[in-house]
């Protein structure tokens, strides 16, 4: 049997341990180990929920490194950190009822070895290959600031990066869809964007399979709510309000997030504002100040001028640096043009999962989320489809 097959296999048996009560015979875990290096520094146990981290204990680390914890089971599988300083080491917590690392402080978050979880060695492997799309998007971005290549190449290299982060997680989401490692794979960000996008046609089949399997095994889980309730969302999108079997009875989905940016004036505008007015909204996120805004501008203007008067409006977001450029550039641009301040740590872009520019968004006059626009080339018969 392959590797992979093994490693498959051991999840899945590791998963139906917990589902089957396989270690009810205790109400807690421990978590031991040693740290070289690290004489009095503090090492924390923190817990990783939906909403945000929670520090559990800490323990003050002698010169021999040694450390353990217990902490009381928790109800389904969890996610936990051991941290020293802004270093984390991120394992789960399922079937297992001792967890053991050795790791050095000068390394803590890559040259770890952990034994009696499989699931929380996977972890490390999402971990690094993490961290590598990570350097390598830090390197493009360097270089692109530094005008030392192009657009098109600077797209093209980030596109690879984020799709061998992919190659690793998908291993894990398809081969073991209701473990926490496919959890943990899928929602792993950089720079506050998910690595998965739920508006993307294939990254929404992870979604769905991550949160099919989780309401089989976890139907209580807050997670598979979670989960249930994002998959849905990007179906909506993604495929024309196309069924997975799931109970949509209590989800609330959100029709759309709202923008509330300064324009040209200084004056703030709202997206919601103008999805009041009972218009087909197009938002876009952009950069002024490249080779392809005046022309991909001239394609908006041309689908702005002949919709306008039938209930068409735009909201453009500027992500450019240069807030003066922006505001030279867009003194003539007939619709509402707005500008994010944080342009390079943009919370907005990354609420939408802006992953290259320029990106397109469409709202019908009710306010939902018609479909991210993949080509330019389909903007007036989605337009008009909106209308």
């Amino acid at each position: 049997m392959s590797t992979k097959k093994n490693i498959y296999k051991t999840l899945i048996a590791s998963l139906l341990l917990a589902v089957s009560g396989g270690c009810a015979d205790t109400d807690y875990f421990t978590v031991k180990g040693v740290v070289a290096g690290a004489n009095d520094q503090t090492l924390y146990l923190e817990n990783t929920g939906i909403s945000g981290v929670v520090r559990l204990d800490s323990i003050k680390l002698d010169s021999d490194g040694k450390f353990r914890f217990r902490q009381p089971r928790p109800q389904y599988p969890d996610f936990y950190l051991l941290r020293l300083k802004n270093s984390p080491i991120h394992f789960t917590v399922d079937s297992t009822e001792t967890i053991s690392f050795i790791a050095d402080a000068n390394n803590f978050a890559t040259s770890y070895t952990v034994e009696g979880s499989e699931n929380s060695k996977a972890f490390k492997e999402i971990t690094l290959a993490q961290q590598d799309a990570n350097q390598e998007l830090r390197k493009l971005r360097d270089s692109y600031g530094m005008n030392l290549i192009p657009d098109t190449t600077y797209q093209a290299s980030a596109i690879k990066a984020i799709n061998a982060y992919k190659e690793t997680a998908l291993k894990y989401i398809y081969g073991a869809p209701m473990s926490s490692v496919a959890y943990f794979a899928l929602f792993q960000q950089i720079d506050g964007l998910m690595f998965f996008d739920i508006y993307d046609r294939i990254d929404s089949k992870a979604y769905g399979a991550v949160a099919t399997s989780y309401k089989a095994y976890y139907p209580e889980n807050p997670r598979s709510k979670q989960l249930e309730s994002l998959a849905l969302q990007s179906l909506k999108i993604v495929r024309g309000e196309r069924q997975l079997q799931l109970d949509t009875a209590k989800i609330k989905e959100v029709a759309y997030f709202d923008i509330d940016l300064p324009n040209i004036n200084g004056k703030n505008v709202k997206l919601s504002d103008i999805v009041k007015q009972g218009k087909a909204v197009l938002i876009n996120f952009t950069i002024y100040q490249t080779e392809w805004s005046a022309t991909f501008n001239m394609t908006l203007n041309e689908m702005y001028e002949k919709y306008r008067n039938k209930g068409f409006e735009i909201y453009q977001v500027s992500l450019d640096d240069d807030v003066h450029f922006w505001r030279n550039a867009a003194f003539n641009i007939p619709w509402t043009s707005v500008h994010d301040p944080q342009p390079r740590h943009s919370s907005i872009a990354a609420i939408y999962n802006v992953r290259q520019l320029p990106t397109l968004f469409l709202l019908n006059s009710k306010g939902d989320m018609v479909k991210r626009i993949e080509s330019i080339d389909t903007i007036e018969a989605d337009i008009k489809a909106a209308l």
